[in-house]
């Protein structure tokens, strides 16, 4: 397996992977049937393509492929700012998918309400946004990886702070392993509207969201400027 940083270029290659694996597989995606495996999602696929313009993500390529690229793996990291937040939650209203919007009002209203700007008084983080895995190619430790080299590019760019909201337990597992501390929750089943019904029945073992993030220290920036 090949790991490289993935580039503005890779969008379309990268957006057929997810189309096939992630898009569908995701647990609050499906839940809230937001598309089809294959199939294509406007809104979420303008969401993955923010991520690729900050030139922070990370592909897993089959090396035995030697004609074409194949991506078996993907993490896609994005920075985020202060404010970034509230201004995506203002825009839900001007989206026309319904199941989209349900999902990311789960997502920024539980980042806004835990705060990690202001309990790590930081002025931009790290977000790991999406990691995805090939269903053919799972087993072989090709989301650990791509986690741990998401770790090293944030080293790498200076980042004081990494975050992830991790929506099902296989990735939460992952980021725990390396480094990880869960900073919130988000239990779906007490997730509901006015009438008491479930938003977003999550299907078990996936029963919890959880923000985690990972404290970079100072040491550990100038020892990985040292040994580039």
């Amino acid at each position: 397996m090949e790991y490289k940083m993935i580039a503005p270029e890779h969008s379309e290659q990268v957006m057929e992977h997810l189309r096939r694996n992630f898009f569908a597989d995701e647990p609050l995606n499906k839940a809230a049937g937001l598309c089809q495996n294959g199939s294509s999602c406007p809104a979420l696929e303008a969401h993955c393509a923010e991520a690729i313009q900050h030139r922070m993500s990370v592909m897993a390529v089959d090396a035995k492929e030697k004609d074409t690229l194949k991506i078996v793996g993907v993490v896609l990291n994005g920075i985020l700012k202060p404010g970034d937040t509230a201004k995506a939650l203002s825009k839900l209203d001007c989206n026309d998918d319904a199941d989209f919007r349900k999902i990311f009002d789960l997502l920024h209203r539980h980042n806004l309400k835990h705060n990690l700007f202001e309990h790590f008084d930081v002025d931009c983080m790290f977000d790991v946004r999406i990691l995805s895995v090939d269903s053919c190619y799972r087993g072989q430790g090709i989301a650990n990886e791509l986690v741990k080299r998401s770790v090293a590019v944030a080293k790498k760019n200076g980042f004081r702070l990494l975050k992830a909201d991790a929506t099902g337990i296989f990735s939460q597992k992952i980021f725990r392993s390396h480094g990880f501390e869960v900073f919130s929750e988000q239990p779906y089943s007490k997730y509901t509207d006015e009438n008491g019904k479930v938003i977003l029945p999550v299907v078990a073992p996936h029963i919890k969201l959880q923000q985690l993030y990972k404290a970079i220290c100072a040491d550990d920036q100038d020892e990985k400027k040292q040994s580039l």
